[in-house]
């Protein structure tokens, strides 16, 4: 079997245990047969788990547009790509600066590098832990909390069992999908998306694409909402 058609077959049984598991998600999945869960990740830049990384603290507080500026002037910097934790620390700060990040966010990516780079921490272990273990490792570093992780385990290392509670487009996503009354808070994203169980991060992609792109309806479907910025860490 090629790593295709493996991959066919799991889309395949894991729509069809959304579909049996959530009426909401049952719609949204039938409302979108085309839909590939990752094909918004071929419009960013190859990322091992730094990448992702920085691609995470980029966003922080900024917008999908802005963060994606952001992200094409520190690839300017590093010859079109995204740098590795040496590349990071050999270039002055200032330049980071110009490139449009915060004092904080190149604090926290030099300090994540520097722990990357002196073996306090290591990449391919931190990509063979669980899900929780690797939570607890990195949001040790000032700057990196649950939704930086939680995202980078989705970009980098395609984990299927993610939610990020925290993301404001998230809420909002369930908001508008569940006909909730109000934003929901972080427990209430967390209690719904229980039964998503073992497929979160599939139901998730379903949420966002509900949120920002139209369905494939036999009427004209009512102008989205703009992208709303996300929560920091």
């Amino acid at each position: 079997m090629t790593e295709e058609t493996s991959r066919a077959a799991w889309l395949a049984r894991a729509r069809s245990y959304l579909r049996d598991a959530d009426p909401v998600l049952a719609r949204l999945i039938d409302d979108r047969p085309e839909f590939d869960p990752r094909a918004w990740m071929s419009q960013l830049p190859p990322m091992d788990l730094f990448g992702a990384l920085l691609f995470q603290v980029t966003g922080q507080q900024l917008s999908v547009p802005a963060t994606r500026r952001t992200l094409a002037r520190i690839q300017a910097l590093f010859g079109g790509h995204l740098p590795a934790p040496a590349e990071l620390l050999g270039v002055e700060p200032g330049r980071l600066r110009e490139a449009g990040l915060s004092w904080r966010k190149i604090g926290t990516l030099r300090d994540l590098a520097e722990r990357l780079c002196d073996g306090r921490l290591d990449l391919d272990v931190l990509t063979g832990l669980p899900d929780e273990e690797l939570m607890t490792e990195l949001t040790a570093i000032p700057g990196i909390g649950p939704w930086t992780v939680q995202g980078a385990l989705i970009l980098a290392l395609q984990r299927e069992d993610v939610v990020l509670p925290g993301d404001l487009a998230l809420r909002k996503a369930v908001r508008a999908a569940y006909q909730l009354d109000r934003l929901p808070a972080q427990q209430e994203v967390l209690a719904i998306a229980e039964k998503w169980r073992p497929y979160r991060s599939l139901a998730t992609s379903y949420l966002f694409s509900a949120a920002f792109e139209p369905a494939e309806p036999a009427e004209p479907a009512e102008p989205a909402e703009a992208p709303p910025e996300v929560p920091g860490v």
